[in-house]
């Protein structure tokens, strides 16, 4: 194998393993069991966001050589700090780590123990979590190196399993608009916006093995990011593919770990569940011990070191400890329209690099539109309700779907390119 293959193979493990959040895996199942017989077009829907964008957002990152603050820049200064800032809490105390801990739970503490209470389970998790972040250890990157793997062996042993012995019947569900909600299902990820702010990590591991040219850069990138891209397509088609199978033999109100609880039951019987809580359990340890720390550090920065390190830290476990408890189904449901507000942004600004668009006042007339429009539509969801504002955002292609701010952001570019193009041949 060349050189350059065997450092892209590497390099994209580690970049599945990134994306590979063990809180992930209970969208696929309950995805594909809403679907039911239309489970492949899900799953195209589900990987194009929560696989294709983050590939699509570690290459802008490469292209510029920088980050999610280097491509906001250039909206402007107080945009990129607010921007990040709600992006780095995304994926942060507001629902991230949070979500880590409920899912640790339920997946893992409930089962095997079921009379132990959610608040003392999820105190005790932060705790651990807090120790660690005070005093990093290279124990936990270990413990991680070593957990992804077999993670990954043992879902892929429950996903062959499940296709060779099926555990339900595949009926058809009558899921409608089946494609625009797998792409939106696609954002509980994470893992889009998680990229343009982590991409820093695997353009130094390019450079760390020698690549400099951003070409040589780029190319890497993209065979890592193919590499990561065939891993993760693989598990979450076949999580979904499992979750299809169980619309005929499984209630619809149960809640998303405990189907997984329950496919895996089903599939590999109780022993299954136990090895399946203790990876994830120590899988959503390490992530969330990685998560705290960039955040912490992230305000330190932001504050000039106003905020220490270690207040920062302790915060955030704080914050984190309130939003755990209350439980993974009511965290998904809260960072759906905040997640609806803040990809657009994301997607606008990834999609604006790749295609070299560097007019600083045609990125800012787009994106500003995008989140105006985006802010518009989620106020419902958020529980404001205004008549006019309803009406108006209902008149709008694709507002049904969720993807309202789709033609306002492709008019306001048109609209702003031109003008910028007017206003140059006067110059």
């Amino acid at each position: 194998m060349k050189k350059s293959n065997k450092d892209a193979f590497i390099i994209g493990l580690a970049l599945f393993a990134m994306f590979f959040g063990s809180g992930n895996l209970i969208f696929p199942p309950y995805l594909g069991k809403a679907a039911g017989s239309k489970y492949f077009i899900s799953i195209i829907g589900f990987i194009m966001t929560g696989v294709g964008l983050p590939l699509m957002g570690i290459l802008a990152c490469a292209k510029i050589n920088g980050t999610f603050k280097d491509m906001s820049l250039r909206v402007g200064k107080v945009f990129s700090i607010i921007a990040t800032t709600s992006i780095v809490l995304a994926i942060g105390p507001m629902l991230a780590i949070p979500r880590t801990a409920a899912t640790t739970y339920e997946l893992s503490v409930h089962p095997i123990f079921p009379n132990v209470g959610i608040v003392p389970s999820i105190i005790i998790y932060f705790i651990i979590n807090l120790a660690f972040v005070l005093k990093p250890s290279s124990i936990v990157d270990n413990i991680g190196k070593i957990l992804t793997p077999i993670l990954l062996l043992l879902l892929l042993t429950i996903i062959v399993k499940g296709v060779i012995s099926p555990i339900g019947t595949i009926v058809n569900t009558n899921f409608q608009h089946v494609f625009s909600n797998s792409l939106i299902e696609g954002y509980q990820t994470m893992d889009a916006i998680a990229s343009v702010i982590f991409a820093s990590i695997v353009l130094s591991s390019v450079k760390d093995k020698g690549y400099t040219k951003t070409s040589d850069i780029i190319k890497m990138t993209s065979i890592s990011g193919i590499v990561a891209v065939i891993g993760l397509g693989v598990i979450y088609g076949g999580l979904m593919y499992l979750g299809s199978q169980t619309s005929s033999i499984i209630p619809g109100d149960i809640g998303k770990t405990a189907l997984v609880t329950e496919i895996v039951k089903r599939i590999l019987g109780y022993s299954g569940n136990l090895f399946l809580g203790a990876a994830v359990a120590l899988a959503c340890l390490t992530t969330s011990i990685g998560l705290t720390s960039s955040a912490a550090k992230y305000f330190e920065g932001l504050s000039k070191d106003k905020l220490s390190y270690r207040t920062n830290s302790i915060i955030i476990t704080i914050w984190s400890i309130l939003m755990a408890t209350m439980g993974v189904d009511k965290i998904v449901v809260l960072s759906g329209p905040i997640l609806q507000i803040l990809y657009p942004i994301v997607i606008i600004l990834v999609i604006l690099t790749l295609l070299g668009v560097n007019n600083n006042s045609v990125i800012s007339a787009t994106v500003y539109t995008t989140l105006i429009i985006s802010i518009l539509d989620n106020m419902a969801p958020l529980g404001i309700h205004i008549k006019f504002i309803e009406n108006f955002i209902s008149l709008i292609p694709l507002s049904k779907i969720g993807f309202v701010w789709v033609i306002p952001s492709i008019i306001a570019f048109i609209i702003s390119y031109l003008y910028a193009n007017m206003k140059k041949a006067q110059i």
